[in-house]
């Protein structure tokens, strides 16, 4: 029996906790910022579900840097068995990227990790639309300096081993289930 991690309270997060406790997998939640927020070790079987989702819901926003050395360092400490990892994040900017590519590197060194981010539907907007101003093509820009700032972490992420989601947030559940679907389906955990 695999472990998947969930790394995040959002809905599709508990959507693939609760599939993957149907599927007979064990399913555990870790939650950190600038410090570990909250462990709720990985348990099987769909009683579970309750307290994985009191655990997410405990899960509170924070303006805090997200600390990816201490958390991911921590989280790999304490699994015991090799694991389907999931992170539920943002693709953040270039220094706190590097930090984050290091660790999922070391982490995907013994765990199957899929990062899994929401792409913003507003930028692709903003960077489609024709101009009416020259603040429309400054936002351009820096909408487009961001996409491309996204996709080369992505990339470099991909070249690492790490699979990565990144979806709008209307297609981010079904996403996150087809990957996991494809991973057990390659028996990688």
């Amino acid at each position: 029996v695999s472990t998947g991690l969930v790394l995040t309270g959002s809905a599709a997060g508990l959507l693939l906790a609760y599939y993957s406790l149907r599927a007979g997998d064990r399913v555990g939640v870790f939650g950190f910022d600038a410090q570990v927020r909250h462990y709720r070790a990985p348990q099987a079987g769909v009683r579970a579900m309750p307290g994985i989702q009191r655990a997410c819901a405990a899960l509170e926003y924070s303006a805090d840097e997200t600390n990816y050395t201490l958390g991911l360092s921590e989280l790999g400490r304490r699994l015991r068995r090799r694991a389907l990892v999931v992170v539920l994040t943002d693709v953040v900017d270039a220094v706190t990227a590097e930090l984050m590519l290091e660790n999922l590197d070391r982490l995907a060194r013994r765990h199957v990790v899929l990062f899994v981010s929401v792409r913003d539907p507003a930028l692709d907007a903003v960077i489609a639309a024709a101009p009416a101003a020259a603040l429309d093509v400054h936002r351009a820009v820096v909408a487009a300096d961001l996409v491309r700032e996204r996709e080369a972490v992505l990339h470099r992420l991909r070249r690492r081993g790490v699979g990565c989601l990144d979806a709008p947030p209307d297609r981010i559940s079904a996403g996150l289930i087809n990957r996991y679907l494809e991973i057990k389906r390659r028996e990688r955990i």
